[in-house]
This record gives structure tokens, sequence and C-alpha cells, in this order.
């Protein structure tokens, strides 16, 4: 009588190598997604603590004003203060004989452009000083000296001389402002990635 053939009990001389691949297999994955070698993630607290570096105005409610409004658009509140000091040197009701008014001197038309209806209102006018700082940059990709000859003399002018217009209140105004802000780039992040960036949070566990 002639036996059935099973063609299967072949793989039975394999099954040293299967059990030492499986093995292999566990013990390699257990190192590579071991929790050792997982990357670390810092996690942040978004809080109202300002950091120490950043400028005071002598008024509280105007520094936190600053701070969040900076936070919120992606700005560096440094930057935003070594504007608004030269610009108005935090008085909000400054103003300016072509008729730049308030603490980031907002002519009513870009104050309009950026959704300001008050220039005499703080917040609004910080709002949309920061907004139009946050388009400039962009604009001319970080450049810092480039974004504030935008605004001081309207980003037509720079395109028309392909950098600082030549005009003496301008090349001052860019050099004050620089010289205070302490840096000539500035990167363009999204508010999240700037926060961390400025140093605008707090690392978790940190209080």
């Amino acid at each position: 009588m002639k036996l059935p053939h099973f063609p299967h009990l072949r793989t039975v001389k394999f099954a040293p190598v299967a059990i030492f691949f499986l093995f292999f297999t566990i013990n390699l994955t257990g190192f590579y997604f071991s929790p050792a070698l997982a990357p670390t993630v810092q996690a942040y607290v978004d809080t109202d603590v300002i950091p120490s570096d950043i400028p005071q105005s002598g008024d509280c409610k105007l520094d936190l004003i600053i701070f969040r409004t900076g936070k919120r658009e992606g700005v560096d509140p440094r930057f935003i203060h070594a504007v608004i000091k030269q610009e108005s040197k935090y008085d909000p009701k400054a103003s300016s004989h072509a008729g730049a008014k308030g603490l980031m001197q907002l002519m009513p038309a870009t104050g309009k452009r950026f959704k300001c209806d008050d220039l005499d209102d703080e917040t609004c006018n910080i709002e949309a000083g920061t907004k139009y700082l946050a388009w400039l940059l962009k604009r001319f990709n970080g450049d810092v000296s480039l974004a504030l000859a935008g605004y001081n003399a309207g980003e037509g002018s720079v395109d028309k001389y392909q950098g600082i217009p030549p005009y003496p209140e301008t090349e001052n105004y860019v050099k004050k402002i620089v010289a205070d802000y302490g840096k000539s780039y500035h990167p363009v992040l999204s508010p999240e990635d700037a926060k961390v960036a400025f140093g605008l949070v707090q690392p978790l566990g940190a209080f």
C-alpha cells in the first residue's frame, strides 16, 4: 500500500531557521522601538510670564499687550518693543505731521488695511502694527532692515530701490532699530514655532 504524500512535512527541516528568524525579528524590533531610543519631545507651557530679557515699557498692561500680540502673530516681542520705542517712545497719544498715530505710528490707511479703525486704541494699534511687521518680514524673507525700511517708507519704495531707500530719515530709522533689536534676521515662522524659537513659552516642569 502506498502512503499518501504530505508536501508540508518538508518544512520541518526549516523549523530551526524559522525559530531563529522569529527570535531575531522580535529582538530587533524591540531594539528599534525601545523607549530608550525614542526621540525626546520637549513639552512647553504657554503662560503670560514675560521673559526677563524682553524690554519693558514701564506699563505692565502695555507690556502684556505686546507680549500676547507677538505670540499670536509670530513676531518677536523684542522686535515690537524696538519699533514702538523708536516710533513713539511708548506714547499712545503720539502723532506725526504726516498723520501717523499711536504707539506704532500707523497711517489711517495702514490701520484699515490691517483691521484697525481706532488708532488711539492701544491694543488695536499694536495688533495692526504687528500684523504689518509680520507681513513685511514674510515679504522680505526675514530681512529685518528691509522690513523696517518698508514700515517707514513703504514696501513700494524698497521695491523701487531694491533695498533700503536712500532717504536719510529711513536710513537712520533702520540703523537705530536694528542696533536696539540686536538682530538683522527675524525667522518667518508659524506662531506656534515662533513661541519656542523666541523663548516665549516655558518648558514643562519649569514651575
